[in-house]
């Protein structure tokens, strides 16, 4: 992902998460830390982008960001695509264990997170603006 990229980025942002979404000054932050700490991918189809992803990581911890897909694009396998290729940097990044937060009203993603092998560890109360709880898994990574 590029600046170049942010327009097309904050719509989906915008119509993915319209009660929480990240303004265009904090993605430009993520951005700015790449590729010291963040790697951000996009998707595309047909030239457009379609899906976005973002990845911290340290040492050997690695953070899920944000994944995000354009509804008509869900469950075409672009979000797997996404993760697994978030997966592959944090591994390549040394992390040992990846860890994310997903709305406790967001089965679909919950179960996609559980397919790849995420565990939930807890549960952060009224996390999200509109107080959605999130749930906090992790997976760990072969070394």
């Amino acid at each position: 992902m590029t600046e170049a990229d942010l327009p097309a980025v904050m719509s989906i942002e915008q119509a993915t998460f319209p009660l929480d979404a990240w303004s265009e000054g904090m993605m430009r932050g993520e951005l700015a830390d790449m590729p010291r700490s963040r790697h951000y991918v996009v998707a595309l189809v047909d030239d457009e982008i379609v899906a976005y992803a973002g990845l911290a990581a340290a040492a050997d911890q690695a953070d899920v960001q944000t994944i995000a897909v354009l509804e008509k694009h869900q469950g075409t396998g672009i979000g797997s695509a996404m993760l697994t290729e978030l997966l592959a940097e944090a591994h390549r990044r040394g992390a040992r264990e990846i860890f994310l937060e997903v709305r406790a009203d967001n089965a679909r993603a919950q179960t996609v997170y559980r397919h790849f092998g995420f565990e939930e560890i807890g549960t952060r109360r009224r996390y999200y603006d509109d107080g959605t709880d999130a749930i906090m898994m992790r997976r760990k990574l072969n070394g």
